[in-house]
């Protein structure tokens, strides 16, 4: 009979230290409610608490990174678009976490949807194209003021992907041809600019020393010489036909 009461006894006092004993890692903290009232936060480490008396509640204070479903969104010069993000937060009080909002996680994504929604539909799609960072700064920072009275600090908002429609997708690939056609006009300009500034450099050097157009002259005789052709057309200057036709006269008054 005593030994029966002593295993009662014993698996008593198993489970009420089982119900009394918690173990609240480094990264977590645990909210203790005792008969329904806030008395406060315990841990890390072991805590014990009052079995059936008291209840206690965990929050996890690391960074959780959390997606936001894809919104359709329309922008200020009316543009169609389906964006998505992600956003970093953590809670930094976990006594507003547990006592202001029921489910922090939940209304974090929540409001992060409606903010998304509502920065994406201020901006036109240039801005969204092409000045992300401040899109993200912006929707941080209406959402981190939202959660702040939750404990919640918000570090970081990404937008991931913006979708646009075909029609647009279309246009703007018609676009960015367009540019790249007319850059590489401007450079083939350019260049037949300076090839033409080089060429009346040139020019006036000639003009202003006639042995030049000589030599040059004989360089291009001596590239006609190594080409392998059956027909080779001779260039005369027309400078050196008075020369010719000088010494062509005075050898028909010799004979």
């Amino acid at each position: 009979m005593n030994i029966a009461i002593y295993v009662i006894v014993a698996i008593v006092v198993i489970i009420l230290l089982a119900a009394a004993i918690r173990v609240v890692r480094e990264y977590e903290r645990g909210g203790v409610f005792r008969l329904g009232r806030w008395v406060g936060l315990r841990g890390p480490g072991l805590v014990f608490i009052i079995p059936f008396i008291e209840v206690m509640r965990k929050l996890d204070l690391r960074v959780i990174t959390m997606d936001v479903p894809q919104q359709e969104c329309i922008t200020v010069d009316n543009v169609t678009v389906r964006v998505d993000a992600v956003i970093y937060f953590r809670v930094v009080d976990a006594s507003d976490a547990i006592l202001k909002v029921l489910d922090f996680v939940k209304a974090t994504s929540l409001l992060a949807q409606t903010t998304l929604r509502n920065v994406v539909g201020q901006s036109t799609l240039d801005e969204l194209l092409g000045q992300r960072d401040r899109l993200n700064e912006k929707i941080q920072s209406v959402v981190d003021e939202g959660t702040n009275p939750w404990g919640i600090k918000v570090s970081m908002v990404e937008v991931k992907d913006v979708q646009l429609p075909q029609t647009m997708q279309r246009a703007m690939a018609a676009q960015a041809e367009a540019e790249r056609e007319r850059r590489a006009k401007v450079v083939h300009a350019e260049g037949e600019f300076q090839a033409a500034e080089k060429l009346a450099d040139a020019a006036k050097v000639i003009s202003s020393q006639p042995q030049a157009l000589q030599l040059r002259y004989l360089q291009t005789l001596a590239g006609i010489a190594t080409e392998r052709s059956n027909v080779i057309l001779f260039p005369l200057p027309l400078d050196l036909l008075p020369v010719l036709t000088g010494k062509t006269d005075k050898s028909e008054k010799s004979k």
